[in-house]
């Protein structure tokens, strides 16, 4: 993965420590961990992100930041990436997850008809509800498992890539070398 690119856009440590409303954490943000950008934090991160974006819940991002600090994940990369569920995401993301869970329950797909009562609310919560963080956490775990195994996998195809390049460069330039050198004798 491009180190410089996400280091472009992703705010520096010092940045985040200076926003006071985060002093309540205390000596949390001072870990290096937290901030690097590595193989390991990198596919932590997608896979914390890209789960708790699958998962419809209030405060993913909070979520998302204390699952990057348990587990060591690159913190800022961890809240950005819950935003793949934004607000045009989310209708075809949730839906899809329901007709996965109605699909593992074995289900019939409900009809979309949404009527702004407490009797429809607390009537379609079980049949809607159900199927639907079933269905999130099958899709949830999946995606993000698939994203941590591919950051994986592309993270060392571009180091196998660049050792290829400069392995190629140094028997050039040996070659080059030994060239100059029979033709100097």
């Amino acid at each position: 993965m491009p180190k410089k690119f996400m280091k472009r856009y992703l705010p520096t440590p010092e940045k985040v420590r200076s926003i006071e409303s985060l002093h309540f954490l205390g000596d949390i943000l001072h870990e290096p961990n937290l901030w690097h950008i590595n193989r390991h934090s990198v596919s932590r991160a997608f896979l914390i992100g890209i789960f708790l974006g699958f998962v419809p819940m209030p405060f993913q991002m909070a979520a998302a930041a204390f699952m990057a600090i348990w587990i060591n994940a690159n913190l800022p990369l961890s809240v950005a990436l819950v935003w793949i569920s934004n607000p045009l995401t989310m209708p075809p993301m949730f839906y899809f997850n329901y007709k996965v869970g109605a699909w593992i329950l074995d289900r019939p797909v409900l009809a979309f008809e949404f009527q702004l009562s407490w009797s429809w609310l607390s009537g379609r919560l079980v049949d809607i509800g159900v199927p639907l963080y079933v269905g999130s956490l099958v899709v949830a775990t999946m995606a993000g498992c698939t994203a941590y195994l591919v950051i994986q996998f592309l993270w060392r195809r571009k180091i196998r890539t660049d050792w290829q390049v400069r392995r190629h460069a140094r028997k050039a330039l040996k070659k080059a070398r030994r060239q100059a050198r029979n033709q100097a004798s």
